[in-house]
């Protein structure tokens, strides 16, 4: 008999598996494997020497491999194609390529799906009836119903794997502007701890000095003016730790962050291009923390609504002005969920470049989606 206080700590540790991967890698096991079942009386009556009972471990030692699909996706894609020449059986393929478009992304899953293309019409010319699906022996019955599984499988699954990237990025957006607050809240802490005990330690000095002052000649004035000595070398190591580190801890990149960002978008599928002119490197820390950040949030919006999507990130000066354009083309479908967003990102792009006594615009324009910035590049004439 089990004793009381270990059925809630068995549940617990149930409900954590159950929204594991693990656990979700299993449904998927079980969900091709039980698929693969309804086969099962055809597979015993072929001619592939197999028993009801023979099929169905051989379906499920191949179901087994998508356990593995998240680390290595290509042992469950291979298995796949080996079932499918030997069984005719094209389930588990969906699966297989799901997986490798949902955790490979999008090359991966191009290249998989043209291979099982390419194999599958191997099979269908080489062995005599062959049909994938059983359900014709011509080239149209394949071109219909074979191919489409592979495409659409790959194609939830790349989809799958562009929100994946999304919401991660996501993630670290939240994550970066919580760092972000405790930063600077601490440096706020310290400008107040810097005026408060500075103002002390200065008033200290003063009246240090004062006294040295007074016991001039006196056997106390050494002591004096080595107190006022110790005050004022308190209070310049107190601005540097408290006020010059947290400013520098705390600064936002400028102008050599954006290859991060390139990089970081490119990763989520997107490929950047970045044109900085040269005059641009002069700028103010101050306007370039503007432009990584007006950068930063375009980049963003375009992996949430024109995933896949080439960007063009253009940066220059003309006359007084620093200018900035981000250009993606418009998707030819909008994106099958509705993209995670706070709704903010534009406005707190205007709020930053109308700060600076700046413009922005936003929208679209010849097939593109376009922001342009305008604000003074404060560069001398």
């Amino acid at each position: 008999m089990f004793p009381l206080p270990a059925v809630p700590a068995l549940r617990r540790r149930v409900d954590r598996w159950a929204g594991s991967p693990r656990a979700l890698d299993a449904v998927a096991a079980l969900s091709a494997f039980a698929l693969m079942l309804l086969d099962v009386p055809g597979l015993a009556r072929g001619d592939n020497s197999l028993t009801g009972v023979t099929a169905t471990l051989v379906l499920a030692a191949g179901a087994a491999t998508l356990l593995l699909r998240r680390r290595v996706p290509w042992v469950p894609y291979l298995v796949a194609l080996g079932l499918m020449g030997w069984l005719h059986e094209v389930t588990m393929i969906q699966f297989a390529l799901y997986s490798l478009g949902r955790f490979r992304g999008r090359r991966v899953a191009i290249g998989a799906t043209l291979l099982y293309v390419a194999v599958a019409y191997g099979y269908f010319q080489a062995v005599p009836g062959w049909s994938g699906l059983r359900h014709g022996e011509t080239l149209s019955d394949f071109l219909s119903l074979v191919v489409p599984i592979g495409v659409l499988a790959s194609g939830v699954g790349i989809a799958a794997h562009r929100h994946d990237l999304v919401r991660a990025l996501e993630a670290q957006r939240r994550e970066a502007a919580a760092r972000q607050a405790v930063q600077e809240e601490r440096i706020q802490v310290g400008r107040d701890v810097h005026d408060l005990v500075g103002r002390e330690l200065t008033v200290l000095a003063v009246r240090a000095e004062v006294l040295a002052v007074r016991a001039r000649g006196g056997a106390h004035q050494k002591d004096f003016e080595e107190l006022a000595d110790t005050a004022r070398r308190a209070h310049l190591m107190l601005n540097e730790t408290l006020v010059r580190r947290a400013d520098r801890e705390g600064a936002t990149p400028g102008l050599e962050g954006l290859a991060d960002l390139a990089a970081e978008s490119e990763r989520m599928g997107s490929p950047v291009e970045v044109d900085v002119a040269e005059e641009v490197k002069a700028l103010s820390p101050l306007r370039q923390t503007a432009v990584h950040r007006v950068v930063r949030e375009c980049l963003t919006n375009a992996a949430k609504h024109a995933p896949g999507l080439p960007v063009r990130v253009a940066i220059g000066v003309a006359g007084p002005d620093l200018w900035i354009e981000v250009r993606n083309p418009l998707p030819g479908t909008p994106p099958d969920r509705a993209p995670v967003s706070t709704g903010t990102g534009l406005v707190s792009m205007d709020e930053r470049v109308a700060s600076m006594g700046g413009t922005l615009t936003a929208g679209e324009e010849d097939a593109c989606y376009v922001v342009r910035a305008t604000l003074p590049s404060g560069l001398p004439g």
